[in-house]
């Protein structure tokens, strides 16, 4: 398991967190407003919100959100990033101790986090501040690594440099999702998403990632140094692709 507190990981990553991660595509709230019944009036509890990301995405369709986040560093860059949104409300918490009152959400949100909960606090806070029947969705942008070559070099750079990488994937099983769930039935979708880095991008985006060595780490310098043969090899006009499954999982619980 992670030796690192789940709610500190990032704290020395925020600038490149929010330089290079990845959105969300405009499906995701198709998807939500289709399935879920989102609406402009809909009250939004978004835990573990970080930079604000995903956060944004909701403001934007123009819903009330509460943005819990454990990690200050992460929350004080999402509220200069939501500064000029003022139906976002920051809250100092977490997955499993969100402060917020009882069954007053219309929607629960996680985006790119609960694979760090634990699960069975997560689950019986998120069931009492939802209101009776609503939903609660986990949102996933995982990184494909196989679908192209870059991709294939890139994961073996994570794979030989990274701290605890094996640990920390957050790919999702059935098991997992089902059990969040349980008893309810879940549904799930995935969508299609694409960034393009030319090479100071791209180590910003391997540098957002918590599992990957800090400079006085002896991995850090040989990590950039194959960092940048592999792109070298697999740019193209000066860019290489990340290729994602946005993968969102809805439920009531």
């Amino acid at each position: 398991m992670p030796q690192v507190d789940p709610t500190q990981r990032f704290s020395s990553r925020v600038e490149n967190y929010v330089r290079y991660r990845p959105g969300y595509p405009p499906e995701v709230i198709a998807l939500l407003k289709a399935e879920c019944g989102l609406r402009r009036e809909s009250l939004v509890a978004d835990i573990a919100s970080g930079t604000g990301l995903w956060t944004r995405v909701l403001l934007e369709n123009g819903n009330r959100v509460w943005g819990v986040e454990p990690n200050e560093d992460m929350r004080r860059a999402g509220e200069r990033f939501l500064a000029g949104f003022p139906r976002f409300t920051s809250v100092a918490g977490s997955a499993e101790n969100t402060t917020l009152p009882d069954h007053r959400f219309d929607l629960i949100t996680a985006a790119q986090a609960a694979h760090w909960f634990d699960r069975e606090r997560a689950r019986r806070e998120f069931a009492r501040i939802v209101k009776p029947g609503e939903w609660t969705v986990l949102i996933w942008n995982e990184r494909r690594t196989d679908s192209t070559p870059f991709l294939r070099a890139y994961e073996q750079v994570l794979l030989d440099y990274g701290t605890d990488y094996r640990e920390v994937r957050h790919e999702r099983t059935t098991d997992e999702i089902a059990s969040f769930y349980a008893p309810s039935p879940y549904r799930e979708r995935v969508f299609e998403l694409r960034q393009e880095f030319d090479y100071p991008a791209l180590e910003g985006r391997l540098l957002s990632s918590s599992y990957t060595p800090q400079p006085a780490h002896a991995n850090y310098a040989p990590m950039l140094r194959e960092l940048r043969r592999v792109f070298d090899e697999h740019q193209t006009g000066g860019q290489v692709a990340f290729e994602y499954n946005t993968r969102v999982y809805y439920g009531k619980i």
